[in-house]
């Protein structure tokens, strides 16, 4: 029997990756909205360096993937998410499933002008919230896990979490891209699993600078151990249960970011400890990195919350006030904690 091809929306590093693994078990729908790089892959059947399975298809439209694929994998960074949705959803239908793999934060108000004191938490949405605001798509999903892109597109074995709270999408979502060498789990808390995949960006951009001062293995293990204190008590605070930030998504995601030049959010930090200024950086990286993003939302956030999260705080003032590394580095070890792992007691 003919399978209906399984659509994906964005051929960057992650979306050319999940469209690699999807082709694997089936035909596949790419759409990528940069003319010049869809050309590109047309003539040359690449992306990235790598190449594009014999079973990916590029697409001339959204109307097209929407046309022919059920089952749809968008993986557009989030500021650009909003727009992609908006232009995407007259072709839509509730039939269609929609699984994102967007790992950033989505703000009705501009995070460089917000005052955090007024804003409304309710106007910080996940990808799919705006999914479900936009869209007539009921039936939505999210994934996250220790997914570097260049990894899975070297096929190098790795594990995800497909969220949703309705089990037929977990159960698609793991049939589109289980394989021998990607293994896939699934669970419900939709919210958890998008909050883990946005907030570890933050804590990756500290591991980047610490290694780029030279610090060793024990100063990331601390790193790590207490980014994701930070994370769990972020996320409780905006609803989000604390168990995914200890699975696959939370803790595996956030080893793999943390500890890998192959990270791009690592990698900023790694430049910026450097002493790059982060515009050339960013310039030079030819994509998005989603912790400079989530740096802004999630300071706006604690600050409306008054939720404890000296990490975040400090390497806020790194990227953006110029605090250096080294000072960072020495406030972090003067702020008082005395219990070890407290947040199980939420």
């Amino acid at each position: 029997m003919k399978r209906n091809p399984v659509g994906v929306i964005g051929a960057g590093s992650f979306g050319a990756a999940i469209a690699n693994l999807l082709a694997e078990n089936g035909p596949v729908l790419l759409y990528e909205r940069n003319k010049e790089v869809t050309e590109l892959m047309r003539t040359e059947r690449k992306v990235r360096g790598f190449d594009l399975h014999p079973n990916i298809q590029l697409a001339n439209s959204l109307e097209q993937v929407a046309a022919n694929c059920y089952l749809i994998f968008p993986a557009v960074p989030s500021q650009f998410f909003k727009s992609m949705i908006i232009d995407f959803s007259p072709y839509l239908q509730p039939n269609h499933i929609m699984i994102h793999t967007t790992k950033g934060l989505h703000c009705e108000f501009d995070i460089d002008k917000a005052d955090a004191k007024t804003i409304r938490l309710k106007d910080i949405k996940t990808m799919s919230e705006l999914i479900l605001q936009e869209t007539g798509i009921v039936r939505v999903g999210s994934i996250a896990g220790p997914n570097l892109a260049l990894e899975l597109m070297d096929k190098k074995p790795a594990a995800t979490v497909v969220a949703s709270r309705f089990d037929e999408v977990i159960r698609e979502g793991i049939a589109a891209l289980k394989s021998e060498r990607f293994k896939v789990y699934g669970t419900r808390d939709i919210l958890g699993i998008e909050l883990t995949g946005v907030l570890k960006n933050y804590v990756a951009l500290a591991s980047g600078a610490m290694s780029g001062l030279g610090y060793g293995e024990n100063a990331r293990a601390m790193l790590i151990t207490r980014g994701m204190a930070e994370m769990i008590y972020i996320g409780h605070a905006l609803g989000a249960d604390k168990r995914s930030f200890l699975g696959m998504a939370g803790i595996g995601d956030l080893i793999a970011t943390c500890s890998s030049p192959k990270s791009r959010n690592y990698t900023v930090g790694y430049r910026i400890a450097k002493g790059e200024k982060l515009d050339d950086i960013l310039a030079s990286l030819g994509e998005v990195a989603e912790g400079i993003r989530t740096l802004k939302i999630g300071k706006l956030i604690v600050d409306h919350t008054g939720v404890k999260a000296p990490l975040l705080r400090i390497i806020y003032k790194v990227v953006f006030e110029g605090l250096p590394m080294e000072q960072a580095v020495k406030l972090l070890m003067r702020y008082p904690v005395t219990a070890d792992a407290e947040y199980l007691d939420l």
